[in-house]
């Protein structure tokens, strides 16, 4: 069996404290080859300084593209973007944040399952992670093994891929960089546009064993799933009656829409059209929709807050 080639897609963004054990833990992988493409958003701690001793290190490894600070989101679609053009010299392109420590069996195990669907489908894989705290102390497994399909059905109003977890094939990247999306600012996440775009093109899979220590500290961009449900849900709901996740789906499944509509077949192409129009009309059409939406998530408590912004009008 060949060794499998990997390109690996790091956004950096003031990551002075842990990048340089992120790093070791990527060149510590085995069973791949594999190299390491950087783009920094506009550091302004010593980050470029620890990527260029890197870079000095690994000159055949290792490439950085500084950039201006665009934040996370535009930062790996800068990254995917560029990756566009290398998707026939990798067999999969791995997503992964500044901070993390990856065991050192994670890309094999990512090949290992991914080599046995078909190569010419686009496929995503996504795992759990093992949160630590700041100094790597074990905390909880997070998120757990989805209960229902990993389609476009639950990809439109929920995502269970964690980016730093997410591998594509070279299909699966050749499938989002046909279509980038236009306006980056309608879209939630990046690693969300990849689930909802393999999820409806291709297939995804998702690993309930996590091989990353995904750690949470003060500065992370992104985090929090060490909260107790209570506060988890309280944070919820602060953020919903703040406005800060109003309409986020239904824009972003336009956006979806205007890239990959031509790509879609008449049943998933009609449910989608079905779900902005639903949620967009009087009271009595949400009500009537949310009781009849095809779009899940996958716990029963959410799926139920689901019909219940779709009846609020804010989805």
């Amino acid at each position: 069996m060949d060794i499998p080639n990997f390109l690996i897609l790091l956004s950096t963004y003031n990551g002075e404290k842990y990048l340089a054990e992120q790093i070791n833990s990527l060149l510590s992988q085995k069973g791949v080859n594999l190299h390491i493409l950087i783009r920094d958003d506009g550091s302004r701690d010593t980050t470029l300084s620890v990527i260029q001793t890197y870079m000095n290190r690994y000159p055949q490894i290792i490439r950085c593209l500084e950039g201006q600070n665009v934040g996370a989101k535009c930062s790996f679609f800068e990254l995917i973007e560029f990756a566009a053009g290398l998707h026939e010299h990798y067999d999969y392109f791995a997503f992964c944040d500044q901070d993390d420590v990856w065991k050192e069996n994670k890309l094999s195990r990512a090949a290992e399952l991914l080599s046995k669907e078909d190569p010419n489908k686009p496929l995503m894989y996504c795992s759990s992670t093992q949160m630590v705290d700041s100094d790597l102390h074990a905390l909880n497994v997070w998120p757990r093994s989805p209960r229902k399909a990993l389609t476009v059905y639950n990809a439109l109003v929920e995502n269970v891929a964690v980016g730093c977890t997410t591998v594509l094939n070279g299909k699966g990247l050749e499938t989002l960089t046909s279509s980038l999306p236009c306006h980056r600012n309608q879209v939630i996440m990046h690693d969300w546009w990849a689930y909802l775009g393999i999820s409806t093109l291709g297939r995804v899979i998702f690993d309930s064993e996590p091989f990353i220590l995904y750690r949470q500290h003060s500065s992370n961009v992104l985090g929090g799933q060490t909260d107790n449900w209570i506060t988890k849900w309280r944070k919820r709901f602060k953020r919903y009656f703040k406005g800060q996740n109003h309409y986020i789906l239904s824009t972003q499944a336009k956006e979806f829409l205007a890239c990959f509509k031509s790509e879609l077949d008449h049943e998933t192409l009609r449910d989608i059209e079905d779900f902005i129009k639903g949620t967009s009309g009087n009271l009595l059409r949400r009500v009537s929709y949310a009781l009849r939406t095809p779009f899940y998530r996958q716990s029963r408590a959410d799926h139920g807050i689901l019909k219940l912004i779709i009846i609020l009008g804010k989805v």
